[in-house]
């Protein structure tokens, strides 16, 4: 597994105009065997092969939190941030999600997938226009209570339910361009 600290660059917004919150104090180890950090995320998980989440691993998070919420989105869209996946109300004794989480309202195992913006409950891959590669970032948070929000939850509700309730947070980008 390869590791890799926090960075969360304050103030990206998203296609609805959100602004991502506010760095907490605590970091929080995001891992994959997937890809390096800052490499090439391979075809396997993305629109030109079989689009399938990455699994995803982290460490122990601080004392107090009792659920997770995770982000993936590509600044780089033409559009403006694309989000690509939603996930949150992860049970706090949760520490990795699989490869191919199915594409569905809720993930086995606890927890539940918001609307990404192809308009759909869970992740859809990296899928850009042919060019220059863009970058993806999966944004981990770990959270003093459980959001709560309906199932197709976006990730502007998502953030702002988290906002006040973030005890740490790690962050993974991988690139990937056709």
């Amino acid at each position: 597994m390869i590791a890799v600290g926090v960075t969360m660059a304050a103030g990206i917004r998203s296609r609805s105009g959100s602004s991502a919150p506010a760095a907490p104090s605590a970091a929080l180890d995001l891992r994959t065997s997937a890809f390096k950090p800052g490499g090439d995320i391979p075809k396997r998980f993305t629109c030109s092969g079989a689009d399938v989440s990455p699994a995803l691993d982290w460490a122990e998070p601080p004392p107090g939190t009792q659920s997770f919420a995770l982000i993936m989105d590509d600044p780089d869209a033409p559009a403006g941030v694309w989000v690509h996946w939603v996930v949150f109300d992860l049970p706090a004794a949760v520490r990795r999600l699989p490869e191919g989480v199915p594409t569905a309202e809720s993930v086995p195992g606890g927890g539940r997938q918001g609307l990404n913006d192809f308009e759909k409950a869970g992740y859809g891959g990296p899928c850009p226009p042919p060019g220059r590669p863009h970058r993806y970032f999966f944004k981990l948070y770990a959270l003093d209570k459980p959001l709560g929000l309906d199932a197709h939850a976006t990730k502007a509700s998502v953030e702002e339910a988290i906002k006040g309730h973030v005890l740490a947070q790690g962050e993974l980008m991988g690139r990937f361009g056709r």
